[in-house]
């Protein structure tokens, strides 16, 4: 069962979970049910978009909990040429549709999941990664998963942002 928030005295890995499958619950209703032009809309002098977001959320959730778990991510992020391509799943995400990225991201989010559930039955939060930083140092599972939900803190806080600019959609928390 996925939880629907942190629980309010549970384990530490309880509470990391809870709080990420918060924020990505919290994402997905402000960026949901939209179609292309919604899917487009920018706010001021951003050029942010909720469909960037979807994109750019999916490679982050491939990126942390797939590649440096030493799993295989989605195959659309072998294809790109990182080196020369800057910002690439931000300005793709325009020729997308919007079942396309809607799908993009659930994918993204049940293969961490599933990435994330060996990782802890493998070793816990100390789970290392799969890669080391440019110092040296490894970071653990619990490390990844705070970058994570800080990731998605950061961009539910844009996607806030652009759909209330929509339709008016404002709110803390979805409905149950």
């Amino acid at each position: 069962m996925i939880p629907m928030g942190p629980p309010a005295a549970g384990t530490e890995t309880e509470t990391l979970i809870g709080a990420l499958e918060r924020q990505r619950r919290i994402f997905a209703w402000k960026s949901g049910g939209l179609d292309a032009a919604g899917l487009a809309v920018t706010v001021a002098a951003s050029t942010i978009t909720l469909g960037g977001l979807l994109k750019h959320l999916a490679l982050c959730e491939d990126m942390y909990f797939s590649i440096r778990l030493g799993r295989q991510p989605a195959a659309l992020w072998k294809d790109v040429d990182w080196d020369a391509e800057t910002d690439w799943e931000w300005r793709s995400a325009a020729a997308d549709s919007p079942g396309e990225l809607y799908a993009l991201w659930r994918e993204s989010v049940e293969r961490s999941r599933a990435n994330i559930a060996e990782a802890l039955a493998a070793g816990g939060l100390d789970h290392p990664a799969d890669f080391t930083w440019p110092d040296g140092r490894t970071p653990s599972l619990r490390r990844m998963l705070v970058d994570m939900i800080e990731e998605y803190a950061r961009h539910t806080g844009h996607a806030d942002l652009i759909r209330e600019s929509i339709d008016g959609l404002v709110g803390e928390d979805p409905p149950e």
